[in-house]
C-alpha cells in the first residue's frame, strides 16, 4: 500500500473532525487577513485625504491645486509639481509631496492638465498628433502655471519664495512657464525642457537644475546637454545630473537607487535655493 492508499484509507470520521479543525484554524486566520486588507484600505484612502483640494482662477479657467498641508515651520518655501502626460496617478507623487514637506517644503500638485488634456493625450493615437496637441495647448498651460505660481506666492506662509518640479510634459510646460519670471526661485526639469520649436526668446531662467536618465528614448540626453548649455549661455547656475541607465519615466519609480537619489537631490537642491 503506497502512501496515497494511506491517505485514502482514514475513516469518514476523522475526515470531519479534520476538516472542523481545520475550519476553526483557517476562521481566525481568514478574519486577520480580512481586517488586514480594510486596514491597508483605509490607511491608503486616509493617506489619500491628508491632500486639501483648491482651486486657483486663471486667464485658461480654474486649476485644481491639491496641497500636502503646511509644514512644521511658521514660513515654508512652496513647490509646485507638474506631471507627466499620464497626470498624478501614480501614488510616488504622493511619496515625493510627502518628502518635500518632510524637508520643510509646502508641496503642491498642479493639475494644469485637465480630464480632457490627459483624455486627448492618451487618445491621440500617434506621436506627431500628441504633440500638435502639446503644441496647440502648452501657451494655457503655461498661463495657467503662472497664474497659479502668482497666487501661491502671495500666499504669507511661503516667504515669497516658490520653486517648480516638471516632470516630462511637466517638465515643458515649468520650463516655458519660468522663463523671465522674477516669482520662480528655482526650477527642476526632469527628463524634458523646451519644447522643440520654442518661439520665445530664452532670456533668463531661476537656478536650475537637470535630471536625466541616461538610457531616456523620449527625450535623449542630447536635449539635457543642449539645455544646460542654454542656460550656461544666460549666466544662471545650472546643474546637469545624469542617473546612469535611468529610463525615461526612472523618476517615477518607487524602490530603486536611481530614484531614491534623484528625489533626495531635488530636495536638497530646493531647500538650498529656496531658503536663501
Amino acid at each position: 500500500m503506497n502512501k496515497f492508499d494511506n491517505i485514502g484509507s482514514r475513516s469518514l470520521n476523522q475526515d470531519i473532525c479534520d476538516e472542523s479543525m481545520q475550519d476553526s484554524f483557517m476562521r481566525p486566520v481568514k478574519i486577520t487577513v480580512v481586517a488586514l486588507a480594510i486596514s491597508l484600505f483605509t490607511a491608503g484612502a486616509n493617506a489619500q485625504s491628508v491632500l486639501e483640494q483648491f482651486t486657483v482662477p486663471t486667464p485658461g479657467g480654474r486649476v485644481l491645486v491639491e496641497s500636502f498641508g503646511n509644514c512644521a515651520k511658521a514660513t515654508c518655501p512652496a513647490v509646485l509639481i507638474l506631471s507627466g502626460s499620464k497626470g498624478f496617478g501614480a501614488p510616488v507623487y504622493n511619496e515625493i509631496g510627502q518628502t518635500f514637506r518632510a524637508a520643510g517644503l509646502n508641496t503642491y500638485l498642479v493639475h494644469v492638465l485637465s480630464a480632457a488634456d490627459l483624455d486627448a493625450i492618451a487618445t491621440a493615437g500617434s506621436a506627431r498628433a500628441r504633440i500638435a496637441y502639446h503644441t496647440r495647448r502648452l501657451p494655457d498651460w503655461t498661463s495657467a502655471v503662472q497664474g497659479v505660481a502668482s497666487y501661491v506666492e502671495a500666499q504669507p506662509h511661503h516667504g515669497s519664495r516658490i520653486g517648480v518640479l516638471g516632470i516630462s510634459l511637466g517638465a515643458q510646460i515649468a520650463s516655458a512657464a519660468s522663463v523671465g519670471r522674477a516669482d520662480i526661485d528655482a526650477l527642476v526639469l526632469v527628463d524634458g525642457g523646451f519644447p522643440n520649436g520654442y518661439p520665445q526668446p530664452v532670456r533668463s531662467l531661476p537656478p536650475l537644475l537637470l535630471i536625466w536618465g541616461s538610457a531616456d528614448q523620449t527625450f535623449p540626453l542630447s536635449i539635457g546637454r543642449e539645455l544646460q548649455r542654454t542656460a550656461q549661455q544666460l549666466g544662471g547656475p545650472v546643474t546637469l545630473d545624469v542617473y546612469e541607465g535611468g529610463a525615461h519615466d526612472f523618476f517615477l519609480r518607487s524602490g530603486t537607487g536611481n530614484a531614491g537619489a534623484a528625489r533626495r537631490r531635488a530636495t536638497a537642491f530646493l531647500v538650498s535655493n529656496l531658503s536663501r
